[in-house]
């Protein structure tokens, strides 16, 4: 039986991020150390898929890592259950972060790609 690539599913296809079955959980593993299966894209650069992005602000965030479990492509980096940045090699700017985000501003905002970090955190909304 031939497996095909994560770029060769057709639309609907299930996906298994790992090759087998983690002996703990994923968030105690670090990204490069997880045993990921041949479709999960850690290991293909598909950041040039994006026409947004989220852009984190540390200040607001309360590492409630609701972000990181959301993220169906596992491009939140979170250590010591700290959020951390995001991972833009990854990230194909679908904005489920920014939905489960709940601060007030949200510590995840989406932005234009062209749009610098640097830039993005200083057009932040202020914290009422």
């Amino acid at each position: 039986m031939k497996y095909l690539g994560w770029d060769e599913l057709v639309p609907g296809a299930i996906l298994f991020s790992f090759d087998k079955e983690l002996e703990k959980d994923a968030s105690e593993i670090l990204p490069e150390d997880r045993p990921y299966a041949e479709t999960n894209s850690y290991t293909a650069y598909v950041g040039d898929w994006r026409v947004l992005k989220p852009v984190y602000n540390r200040d607001l965030c309360i590492d409630c890592q609701f972000c990181w479990i959301y993220c169906p492509d596992i491009s939140i980096i979170s250590r010591d259950k700290k959020m951390i940045g995001v991972d833009y090699d990854h990230c194909k700017g679908c904005g489920i972060c920014v939905e489960v985000c709940p601060t007030n501003p949200k510590s995840l905002l989406m932005f234009e790609e062209r749009i610098d970090n640097d830039e993005a955190l200083a057009q932040w909304p202020e914290k009422e």
